[in-house]
């Protein structure tokens, strides 16, 4: 008798350490998310994507205002062989560290091993830029980690009915249909549950584009379509955003460290009109 091979797939996890990322909410979404429901899937803030690999929706449009991050993900899909023979290459000393972080590769492939490379071996995994878009994140102590070369075959994988743009969040509104479902995860320029304001990125999501996000979710409701919106847990927040949909407070440890920073916990709104 013939034996057979059975191949198991592995699902694909997030392959960046992200400030602000999901992953810690994932177990809520569970509850709410039936991902077969949906026809197409949509992330305009990709970022480390824990929600997207989380549910592996079957077709699905991602993207983000980062250009080096798209252009990571899309080299991935495209060749992560090409990737993983460069990121061996990478030392993982911190003299090394700054070396690559200096280097200008015009290599798009190398280009995104230098950003996993960076993202992983950094600081606290945040994407920082001086005001010449120079990454200038300090070294984060991190010899003994151990890249996955394995996940990213599995993301390349995953991204393969993916359609992966470089774009402002307002710019894919286009794309969304009846019946999608849209997850909405902007950088938070808020402080939770104060008025202070953080900024992680070169150019932070401004008040205006909460205002924006606003009115592209009620073109989302308009077509039909479904959202799910995390957001700061702040007045101004609730004020822009709460329109009759389900709003829910969900608490979550603060993971961000630095100069001034403080660890505890902090509260995120959530907003849907799938509930």
């Amino acid at each position: 008798m013939k034996e057979e091979t059975i191949i198991i797939e592995k699902q694909a996890k997030p392959f960046l350490r992200w400030a602000g990322g999901k992953r810690w909410l994932l177990k809520q979404l569970e509850t709410i998310i039936d991902i077969d429901k949906y026809n197409a899937y949509h992330e305009p803030f990709i970022g480390g994507g824990s929600v997207f690999f989380k549910f592996s929706p079957k077709v699905s449009f991602i993207s983000d205002s980062n250009e080096w991050l798209i252009e990571t993900y899309n080299s991935i899909k495209e060749n992560p062989n090409e990737i993983i023979k460069h990121l061996e290459k990478f030392s993982k000393e911190k003299e090394e560290y700054y070396k690559i972080r200096k280097r200008n590769y015009t290599d798009l492939f190398k280009k995104s091993a230098q950003f996993i490379y960076l993202n992983q071996m950094s600081f606290n995994g945040i994407f920082r830029v001086n005001l010449s878009g120079k990454y200038n994140v300090p070294f984060g102590n991190r010899s003994n980690y151990n890249f996955d070369f394995e996940n990213i075959i599995c993301v390349s994988s995953a991204l393969k009915n993916t359609q992966i743009t470089h774009s402002d969040f307002s710019n894919t509104i286009d794309n969304i249909e009846k019946g999608d479902l849209v997850f909405l995860d902007p950088p938070y320029t808020i402080t939770h549950n104060s008025n202070g304001f953080v900024q992680y990125n070169q150019k932070i999501f401004s008040l205006e584009d909460q205002y924006k996000l606003a009115e592209m979710i009620q073109e989302i409701k308009n077509k039909g379509a479904f959202y799910i919106l995390t957001n700061a847990a702040h007045k101004k927040v609730k004020e822009i955003f709460d329109d009759s949909d389900t709003l829910l407070e969900i608490s979550r440890a603060s993971v961000i460290g630095g100069k001034g920073a403080k660890r505890g916990k902090y509260s995120e709104y959530l907003f849907t009109n799938i509930l």
